[in-house]
């Protein structure tokens, strides 16, 4: 099929939506709601996220150099929409949205209780690339919501109804298509299914 061609602009999507929700160390926080947010190392962990520096929480975000990223779900569509359009100067945003403040291991900035994945994070560089700075920063910690935990200790976080983020709208993910691999996997059902006609066919 035929395709136009525009200017430049940004259109990888969907993309994760998540809070991120910060303080600046004198008992103010707030939470930032980010699209532009990306896994960047695995050893060691890293991950950015890239804000305005007009924005509330950029300067806070720089003033202590911590962020906790707070994973989206379906549930938490509405929060996640109110804390991108409405400023932390203006609103408690955890009062507003009636989210629950946790404490964090090693960062001063609280997690958000109804998140299900809620990922402490350290500023390591900052890069001023234009319209957005992005914080690069290493990951601390990790805190998974254990009611997603199966009976065999495996962590089911698709079960949790994740959100996504596609020019413009808030979407939930959808069914399983395939697992990590799949495509080069063995056909184990279709030979197991050959074995038993060949052994039908000798009886």
């Amino acid at each position: 099929m035929p395709k136009q061609t525009w200017k430049p602009g940004n259109m990888l999507y969907p993309l994760p939506a998540v809070m991120v929700s910060v303080t600046d160390g004198e008992g103010n926080d707030n939470i930032i709601t980010v699209a532009w947010a990306g896994t960047i190392c695995t050893n060691p962990p890293m991950v950015s996220i890239s804000v305005r520096p007009s924005r509330f929480s950029y300067e806070m975000i720089k003033k202590t150099g911590e962020f906790v990223i707070n994973l989206t779900t379906e549930k938490l569509a509405f929060a996640t929409d109110y804390c991108g359009v409405r400023s932390g100067r203006d609103v408690d945003k955890f009062k507003e949205m009636n989210l629950t403040k946790e404490k964090a291991q090693f960062v001063s900035a609280p997690m958000i209780g109804e998140s299900p994945v809620s990922i402490e994070c350290r500023v390591k560089e900052i890069k001023e690339l234009g319209s957005h700075h992005m914080f690069l920063a290493d990951v601390l910690a990790v805190h998974a919501d254990e009611q997603f935990m199966d009976d065999n200790k495996k962590f089911r976080l698709n079960d949790a109804k994740l959100l996504v983020y596609s020019h413009g709208a808030y979407m939930a993910t959808g069914k399983v298509l395939g697992t990590f691999g799949y495509s080069v996997k063995k056909q184990k059902k279709k030979k197991n299914n050959t074995k038993k006609h060949i052994k039908k066919q000798k009886k």
